[in-house]
């Protein structure tokens, strides 16, 4: 997540269309404050000679009119920009050639898969956040977090929760592809940088320290991508896995090698971006991450993989005694020191990552009661330094997700309706709902729409959780 404060960057909404051949970036963007936007101007991809490929992002003044399609892959305003459906705006041969195959090859890969949600609106919501990630997945793997600069990069978290997002609705091949991208740019620690250039070519060099919570994140996705899987002995799904083993191995050692004396994760940067600290944004996705590392080694096979796995259960265990002792004695606070307030991260020691002890249910209910606004979306925390007034979209839907996965299906349900009706006006989730009830930020958001799938998905069916290993149990 992108906070505000010390990392700032330039507040803007953008919204966006997914085209299965990236014909075009739609986007609106807000100039000034994010609680005070100003003008909307109409962002998009120009054509290049080849109408099938964009060309680069340009800002057009635009006066919106007409018909906007929800569930429309394609938009197109005059002059070599793509706007929306529904205008009447001449087309050459060429482009509407383009055009019509790239809304076939959207209709064939979302009828491959599985549109998850109960009634239109979400359904409607849900083929928005496909549509989105489609386009943020480039060739090579890399999930772009936004159609915007400062946001055109990969962050492995959010690609993480993309992959696990792409398996579960049936795009297990594009998943892969995203474990793969992570798999050549993890650094030979085991670790990760905060967010990569798109290319491959390395991480932005911008002075963020590394994420640690990747470490958990990555072996998570992995596991999310086997479940949909047939991993029979000599099977491609197990060749697939061997080929990721490494990356896994490397991980999961880098996360059981930052375990202090007292079993938690040292400073590290997390999800806020604002600080280097022990919290529980990093704890809690370390603990998913060994567990499902643990899980995995089973599948693997062999004395060697039976060995990494009883070592990361042991891990495992020790850093879950380690979060119920510190952690726990504040009631699932941001940090283990009293005071730090309640953070939307207390959502990751819940389904789908681990099954909650009472004791989990009532902080998270807690803190879901502390962070939410009158009208009903979220922040990050109570000491969230950012704008205030401002609601997260990916914290309001990390707890629609924990609501979902733990059978609070109409808690759920209001808060997806909620995330429904403040989209953009193409359909898409921003990042942020300012204090005037405005998408803001950045728009679509891949880390928000991977969470709204994994939600939709858990209205209509349990999602598997990760199991908790047995130490010694290879």
């Amino acid at each position: 997540m992108r906070n505000d404060g010390g990392l700032a960057r330039r507040p803007a909404v953008v919204v966006s269309a997914a085209l299965a051949l990236a014909v075009a970036v739609a986007a609106m963007t807000f100039s000034g404050s994010d609680a005070h936007a100003a003008q909307p101007r109409l962002t998009v991809a120009a054509v290049a000679q080849d109408p099938c490929q964009p060309r680069r992002a340009l800002p057009v003044p635009a006066q919106l009119s007409g018909r906007f399609d929800a569930d429309s892959s394609i938009v197109r305003t005059a002059g070599e920009v793509y706007a929306a459906p529904g205008r009447l705006v001449p087309l050459t041969r060429s482009e509407a050639a383009c055009v019509a195959a790239a809304e076939r090859a959207d209709r064939d890969w979302l009828q491959a898969g599985l549109v998850p949600g109960a009634g239109a609106t979400q359904r409607s919501m849900a083929v928005r956040a496909l549509l989105d990630l489609r386009l943020a997945v480039r060739p090579d793997g890399a999930v772009l977090a936004g159609w915007h600069s400062g946001w055109e990069y990969a962050w492995p978290r959010d690609s993480c929760w993309v992959a696990a997002a792409l398996a579960g609705t049936g795009h297990p091949a594009m998943a892969y592809q995203i474990l793969r991208f992570l798999q050549r740019v993890q650094a030979p620690d085991g670790t990760w940088a905060a967010r990569y250039l798109p290319d491959g070519s390395g991480p932005v060099r911008d002075g963020r320290p590394a994420e640690l919570d990747a470490d958990g994140w990555v072996p998570w996705a992995v596991w999310s991508w086997a479940l949909t899987q047939r991993l029979t002995p000599g099977s491609p799904p197990r060749r697939a896995l061997a080929l990721l083993w490494p990356m896994l191995v490397r991980a999961a050692d880098a996360a059981t090698r930052s375990l202090a004396g007292d079993g938690l994760p040292g400073p590290a940067l997390d999800y806020w971006e604002s600080a280097v600290q022990v919290t529980l944004g990093t704890a809690a996705p370390l603990l998913a991450g060994l567990r499902a590392a643990a899980d995995l080694a089973a599948d693997v096979g062999g004395a060697t993989a039976a060995g990494d796995g009883r070592r990361w259960a042991a891990a495992a265990t020790r850093l879950a005694r380690a979060i119920t002792a510190t952690f726990g004695r504040t009631r699932y606070q941001r940090t283990p020191a009293a005071g730090s307030g309640a953070d939307a991260a207390v959502t990751f020691l819940g389904p789908p990552f681990a099954a909650p002890d009472p004791r989990v249910l009532r902080a998270v209910d807690s803190a879901q009661r502390a962070l939410a606004f009158p009208d009903g979306g979220l922040r990050p925390g109570t000491r969230w330094p950012g704008t205030p007034g401002v609601a997260w979209t990916v914290e309001t839907a990390v707890f629609a997700l924990f609501d979902a996965a733990t059978g609070q299906r109409s808690h759920a349900a209001a808060l997806l309706a909620w995330l429904a009706a403040h989209r953009t006006r193409l359909g898409s989730l921003a990042e942020q709902v300012n204090s005037a009830l405005q998408p803001a930020s950045v728009a679509p958001l891949s880390w928000t729409d991977a969470a709204i799938l994994l939600t939709l998905l858990a209205q209509a069916r349990d999602l598997p959780t990760i199991p908790v290993p047995l130490p010694g149990i290879g």
